[in-house]
């Protein structure tokens, strides 16, 4: 186990690298540059500003220098937000995304574990009928759609809750139901099709001839198996939400890691795509580490080689 855990290790180090080279290489393909929307701005203040960042020179020399500033936990300035680190921006914004999202996190895990076994256990049924239709449109309809007829219907008819910034609690209500509207439709379908797998299995039907409760098959024998699919589904998952979805961030005006992210493309904000970037990739490899780690407590039958 521990030698695996350290080859897995070893092995994020290099996907981050790559992640991190490739953007670098990537964005600095892109015709333009982040001084280019600047307002009246002379080619000598943007000479200047360049030799400032560093931008005057080589693309290899930029890159050798920005690793070199990774390698020691530096981000760089943000090229856009004067005066600001990107570390600092990522500080600042990272935990109202972290909180909206760890909010979406366990409305889907509840909802979509609790509604793909009752689906299960209803199979061709009124409720699985119904729960598979509102799963099929989780997962089909876009966010941006989701994030429309919310604020559409709640904020602008209904006038229940605000729909722009987070002024009070209940203007997290639309941010994070539409960002727990597809990942507890998926949890749901996968839920579904994993226990109707499992309850067909032959320690299922032991068990129930040795003549233990409803209860008990679900809890004890069938859940436990089942789950292990959604397990690996709540990784990359808990990476997308507790970062946030960008384009709900961004409708619902939220101050958000998502929003910034979405800024810095626009402006080419160079530092703050790249610390962003990493930041998230990082977040992602390493949910899904911690993932394979649970994987191995839940069933203890699993081996790593």
């Amino acid at each position: 186990m521990t030698r695996y855990v350290l080859k897995r290790i070893l092995l994020a180090i290099v996907t981050i690298w790559v992640v991190a080279t490739l953007t670098f290489f990537l964005m600095n393909m892109i015709p333009g540059g982040p001084f280019l929307s600047e307002k009246a701005i002379s080619p000598q203040a943007t000479a200047a500003l360049e030799a400032k960042y560093g931008l005057d020179k080589s693309l290899w020399e930029q890159y050798v220098t920005y690793m070199n500033g990774l390698l020691h936990g530096d981000f760089g300035l943000s090229l856009k937000q004067r005066g600001r680190t990107v570390l600092e921006i990522i500080v600042t914004k990272f935990p109202v995304s972290a909180k909206i999202g760890g909010m979406a996190v366990l409305i889907s895990l509840v909802l979509g574990v609790s509604l793909g076994c009752i689906a299960a256990l209803h199979q061709g049924k009124f409720w699985d009928r119904f729960i598979s239709v509102f799963a099929t449109l989780g997962i089909a309809v876009p966010g941006f759609v989701v994030c429309t007829l919310l604020s559409y219907v709640f904020g602008a008819k209904l006038k229940l809750v605000s729909t722009l910034g987070l002024s009070d609690w209940t203007s997290y209500i639309l941010p994070v139901t539409a960002i727990a509207f597809y990942p507890t439709s998926y949890i749901m379908r996968l839920m579904r099709s994993s226990m109707l797998d499992v309850l067909g299995q032959d320690y299922m039907r032991t068990a129930k001839a040795k003549g233990l409760s409803g209860t008990k098959q679900l809890f004890k024998h069938a859940l436990r198996n089942a789950i292990l699919p959604v397990v690996t589904y709540v990784g990359p998952m808990l990476a997308y939400t507790i970062v946030g979805s960008f384009v709900v961030e961004k409708i619902f005006v939220i101050p958000g890691l998502g929003g910034s992210f979405i800024t810095a493309i626009n402006g080419r904000d160079y530092t703050l795509i790249m610390g962003t970037t990493i930041f998230l990739a990082t977040l992602v490899i390493l949910m899904t580490l911690v993932v394979d780690i649970l994987y191995k407590i839940i069933d203890p039958r699993i081996k790593y080689d």
